[in-house]
């Protein structure tokens, strides 16, 4: 057997790792161009070659290593987003995050992913503390978001394709800062990442039924892409204040949730 270097092993095992199975286009670690006024709130991809960063106020859809493609202004707080059918889906709150009397304004605002286009706007007032994050299964929408202090569940609030509301899903999480932030379906389990110190990562069933908490900060984005494969964002900030995309590649862990991959 030939050595490989360190270098060459790194390039083969990031092949193994992101070239997930139905997908035409590999997603990696990347980092997305430019900087922005407010933080990372979610990232979702196509599947096939587009990744999309919502930034709070500003929508930025690139290729998979972060070449911005499209991007616009959007109103403040578009939050967690996800993809369906051709169209990128945001949750949206317009009003107060995480009162215990509501005061929230929520929406899913829907985007066409070519141009980034505004298609729709779908008010989801049943989001009670204010929408925050969003994925999609089986042709339904589930909706994440604020909480306010001391409440020991999360709510998770199911659509159908028309936004029809269905039911409220409760989470016994315990309480987790200002709720979830994010969102994702894959392998056959529901991931929630929230704030926190340390931050954290909530992991449940397709019933609900939680199957971990564990420390680990997903708060900013997890994208699945292929079986025990993950990309987790980051947020860093520019020496004067901007915010940043980062993401990186994590893998599942039977312990820990998700453990971040460090490839040299």
């Amino acid at each position: 057997m030939i050595p490989l270097r360190l270098p060459v092993l790194a390039a083969v095992l990031t092949g193994l790792l992101i070239h997930a199975p139905g997908m035409a286009q590999p997603f990696a670690a990347a980092e997305c161009e430019g900087d922005y006024r407010h933080h990372l709130q979610g990232v979702c991809t196509d599947r096939v070659g587009a990744v999309y960063w919502s930034f709070t106020t500003e929508m930025v859809k690139t290729d998979p290593s972060g070449k911005v493609l499209a991007s616009i202004p959007a109103d403040n707080h578009h939050g967690d987003l996800c993809f369906a059918g051709g169209k990128v889906y945001v949750a949206v709150n317009l009003g107060k995050f995480n009162h215990p009397e509501g005061h929230a304004d929520s929406w899913v605002y829907v985007y066409d992913a070519t141009s980034l286009a505004l298609l729709a706007k779908h008010p989801v007032p049943e989001v009670f503390h204010g929408a925050g994050g969003m994925d999609v299964r089986e042709g339904r929408f589930f909706i994440v978001g604020g909480l306010p202090e001391g409440v020991e569940e999360n709510y998770v609030y199911e659509y159908d394709e028309a936004f029809r509301f269905v039911k409220r899903h409760a989470i016994a999480s315990g309480w987790t800062k200002l709720g979830i932030q994010t969102a994702l379906w894959h392998d056959g389990a529901w991931w929630f990442g929230c704030y926190g110190s340390p931050q954290i990562l909530l992991k449940t069933d397709a019933d609900f039924r939680l199957l971990g908490r564990y420390e680990f900060d997903g708060s900013l984005g997890i994208v699945g892409i292929g079986p025990g494969q993950f990309l987790v964002a980051k947020g860093p900030r520019t020496p004067e204040g901007r915010h940043r995309g980062v993401l990186g590649l994590a893998k599942a862990d039977a312990e820990k949730g998700l453990v971040r991959l460090v490839i040299q």
